[in-house]
């Protein structure tokens, strides 16, 4: 472990329910590197929505994570519940010590168009997404030790026949960037992280073979990929990046 190559203090990253997920492989390469992790599940969303999901993943991932010598703190909320969202970075706080880093890795994501969307949808879209996300953001930033605090989020912009959902990261967007201005003179940097294609568990054989052939890297992102970047802009290299929404998608997007 190098801890000359990270911050002091806990991370909470979100939406770590399921080994192959952006939030396991940013939960793991942080406890590889010394952080303390408190991180959220709820496994009624990927049976809902048919990602892979087991039973006992929560606790193989936290014993994963305490094989790193780390404190690990899973915590199940469902961010439609406000009281509940509330309730998380007091607890991480109590139990780990002051949250300096907040990894938003969690989203609602269910396809549907302008005309199918429906309203329990858009709603359920903007609690989970935006609302919770904000709700984070504020708590961590009222209790972080002054000059460490380090927001980062997943964005997307696939919007078209995925109306909720990419309204929703458009939201999480703006709100990520006024905190980079709102919270900097806390020494607190936010920045979000569009990953592309990653391949998550979500992919059918065409789809995954589709956006391949898409990708001039000849390969689609992986979780590993995308945890490297958080990895960097909590660490204390990239501390004077704040602001950004970077795209890391192996030139998927140009």
């Amino acid at each position: 472990m190098d801890s000359s190559a990270t911050n002091s203090g806990a991370v909470l990253v979100t939406g770590v329910g399921r080994r192959g997920s952006i939030g396991h492989a940013t939960a793991r390469l942080l406890a590889e590197r010394g952080r303390d992790i408190a991180f959220t599940h709820w496994g009624a969303y990927e049976q809902r929505v048919g990602l892979p999901w087991e039973a006992d993943g929560v606790d193989a991932i936290r014993a994963e994570l305490e094989e790193f010598g780390v404190r690990v703190l899973p915590i199940e909320v469902d961010f439609t519940d406000a009281e509940a969202v509330e309730a998380i970075v007091p607890r991480v706080s109590a139990e780990l010590g002051p949250v300096s880093g907040l990894v938003l890795a969690h989203s609602e994501s269910v396809d549907s168009s302008i005309l199918t969307t429906t309203l329990e949808s858009f709603e359920r879209h903007f609690a989970v997404n935006v609302r919770a996300a904000w709700q984070l953001i504020a708590a961590v930033a009222r209790q972080v030790p002054e000059g460490e605090g380090r927001i980062v989020a997943f964005t997307s912009d696939h919007v078209v026949d995925n109306l909720p959902y990419g309204a929703s990261k458009g939201a999480l967007d703006r709100m990520v960037i006024a905190a980079a201005r709102e919270l900097g003179h806390h020494g607190v940097t936010a920045n979000l992280i569009n990953p592309g294609p990653v391949d998550t568990g979500w992919m059918t054989d065409e789809v995954r073979a589709h956006l391949t052939a898409m990708q001039p890297t000849g390969r689609l992102g992986t979780p590993e990929d995308a945890a490297r970047l958080v990895g960097f802009l909590l660490s204390p290299e990239g501390r004077w990046i704040s602001g950004q929404l970077l795209t890391s998608d192996g030139g998927f997007s140009v």
